[in-house]
């Protein structure tokens, strides 16, 4: 599927008109959840695209906005195109609903900026490293599941050499240059390939030596889109789950924290000569 026509973006796209629309038309969601019979509750996953919405359901709230041509279609081709499939829902079997999000997202992002504290970040793990993660983090999963799940990164990083790449900026602590994943080839391999340069990726280490700093509370990724109406997603992983960020005030904190991990980094130069020094001292 081509980058620009994710399916989750437009859900969350879809989403967010149904909710201005209800806001404009001074209408409270108890009151409107009433007029479709629904709960309140199903309405908040409707309005914070949680939960998808089929065309002929569409009509009913527009029907009740009184929402008129062009505008109408428009929503109406948005809702078809929101239950299109991607190409990582073959993986729902492996995939947790998070992390499918997260690649519906990334599909159709221009920015990508990733705080990774002690392990490389998905768009940039070798094969070998990320089969090491995954038999890690999952060691009750079969090796056809772990598989599945390297393809998926595998296949996740093709954002980054497209025809319209994925602008990833990335601060890594130096708990990840130290970190030792696999076995030393694996390890080297991945170090090395994080000094490669290329024009639409950037990668900066934290040292230790820059001390405390606003994001030791843990990794983040802020995915950025190019259409205005779709504001930036700040997204948290943990052991059980992930959280999506989208108010303005959150997304905004932690674009200010990873300017200051970016100022205090090392330089992309630096960087690299860091991380291909840890890898020859491997081998």
């Amino acid at each position: 599927m081509p980058a620009d026509t994710s399916p989750t973006v437009r859900r969350r796209r879809l989403a967010s008109e149904l909710r201005r629309l209800r806001i404009e038309r001074a209408m409270g969601m108890q009151e409107v959840a009433e007029k479709v019979e629904m709960t309140a509750a199903s309405l908040s996953r409707l309005e914070t695209g949680r939960r998808g919405i089929r065309p002929r359901d569409l009509r009913l709230f527009l029907d009740l906005y009184q929402v008129g041509e062009p505008e109408r279609e428009a929503l109406l081709t948005l809702a078809r195109e929101a239950q299109q499939r991607g190409w990582w829902q073959n993986y729902g079997n492996v995939l947790p609903s998070e992390y499918a999000t997260l690649i519906g997202l990334e599909a159709e992002a221009v920015t990508v900026r990733n705080y990774e504290q002690t392990l490389v970040p998905g768009l940039l793990q070798t094969e070998a490293y990320a089969r090491a993660i995954i038999e890690a983090f999952r060691p009750s999963d079969s090796p056809d599941e772990i598989s599945r799940l390297v393809a998926v990164k595998m296949e996740r990083q093709k954002r980054l050499t497209d025809d319209r790449p994925l602008e990833l900026s990335v601060v890594l602590g130096e708990g990840v240059v130290r970190q030792h994943v696999g076995t030393t080839e694996t390890a080297a391999e991945q170090l090395r390939r994080l000094a490669d340069r290329r024009p639409n990726v950037m990668v900066q280490v934290l040292p230790y030596r820059a001390g405390a700093h606003p994001a030791l509370a843990g990794s983040f990724n802020i995915v950025g889109f190019p259409a205005p109406s779709d504001l930036d997603v700040v997204y948290l992983e943990n052991m059980a789950s992930a959280l999506y960020l989208e108010e303005a005030a959150d997304v905004r904190k932690y674009g200010t924290v990873f300017d200051y991990l970016r100022a205090a980094a090392l330089s992309p130069n630096d960087s690299a000569d860091m991380l291909l020094q840890a890898a020859d001292r491997l081998m």
